[in-house]
Parts: C-alpha cells; sequence; structure tokens
C-alpha cells in the first residue's frame, strides 16, 4: 500500500507533546516530588490540566481499553478522533511502548500539525479538549489502559473523521 505522505514516530517528551497535552510520568520537568507514606513513596502533583468544557453536567468515566497490539510499519492513519468537550487521559497498565499520533486542528484535523510519538510503559498521556489523535495503539503486546474522560452521551462526546485510503498517511514506526 502506497502512501502519500509519510511521518517518523519519535519518543514521546513533555516538550514535544505540549502543544497536544500532558505526558503523565513521574517527575516529568525533573521536579523532586513530595515525600508520602511516611517516606517509602514520592507523590507527583498536578501532572496535567484536566477540563471538562460541557455547558451541562457530564459525568466523569473512568474506563479500561484493553487494546490488540498493532506492528504493521508504516501505520496507515485510516481515521482521528476528538473529544470537543472533554480532556481524555490514558494511562497503560502493562505495556512496554505504545503509539500516540495528534494533530491539532477545529471541525477537521489539520494535517501540518500531524505528529506521532512512541511512549513507554511509564508513560500516560492526556489529550486536550479538541485535540485530534488516533485510538490507543498498543504495539508489543496486548495493553490495557485506564482511561479517564468526561461522557454525557451525545454525539459530541467523540467526533471521528475517517479517511479512504488514498488519503491515509503512513507513520513510521523505529523496531
Amino acid at each position: 500500500m502506497s502512501h502519500r505522505q509519510r511521518i517518523v514516530a519519535h519518543a514521546l517528551s513533555p516538550a514535544a507533546y505540549a502543544p497536544y497535552g500532558d505526558v503523565l510520568m513521574a517527575s516529568p520537568h525533573g521536579q523532586p516530588g513530595r515525600p508520602a507514606n511516611q517516606g517509602t513513596a514520592r507523590r507527583f502533583d498536578h501532572l496535567a490540566g484536566l477540563e471538562d468544557l460541557r455547558p451541562g453536567r457530564a459525568a466523569l468515566n473512568l474506563s479500561v481499553f484493553r487494546c490488540a497490539p498493532r506492528s504493521t510499519s508504516p501505520f496507515p492513519i485510516a481515521l482521528l478522533e476528538k473529544h470537543p468537550g472533554s480532556t481524555q487521559a490514558f494511562v497503560p497498565m502493562n505495556a512496554r511502548r505504545y503509539l500516540v499520533i495528534v494533530a491539532l486542528g477545529g471541525a477537521r484535523p489539520d494535517l501540518t500539525t500531524l505528529a506521532a510519538f512512541i511512549a513507554r510503559g511509564a508513560q500516560g498521556v492526556t489529550y486536550r479538549p479538541g485535540v485530534w489523535h488516533h485510538p490507543m495503539i498498543a504495539l508489543d503486546a496486548e495493553t490495557d489502559f485506564v482511561c479517564l474522560a468526561w461522557e454525557d452521551g451525545s454525539a459530541g462526546d467523540c467526533v471521528v473523521v475517517e479517511y479512504e485510503e488514498r488519503e491515509r498517511i503512513a507513520v513510521e514506526i523505529a523496531p
């Protein structure tokens, strides 16, 4: 399959990912955290901005996604989705690494801002409200992700744009 455009996935870092959301990890900016649990742990607070932008009342939904591994490289982007009214957070429970694909935009993704990152198992991510992204992509093994988002059951919970095969962009994934 030939793709009109290719991008390369880079290692996930807080600085590179900042336009799209936050990287969830211990000490993302080198802060020492604070002692917790009688000195047996370090606590890192306020790692992400979490927002519910809906005018009505949406319920906070804590769910788990079990994702089958995808090893295709290049990985074809068949669709992107966004959640206009809510931050969405994903935290892997058992991953070695996974692929994160994001783009900015309004009614449709701005593909000039399309970026791909390879996240380590010790990193979670948030998508800011309205950030276009691909659904979770486990790379090496079946992976469970904890997901946190505000939802009200309306069609606005998740907006999807699908791409025909000739429009798809491919993501190169380093082994």
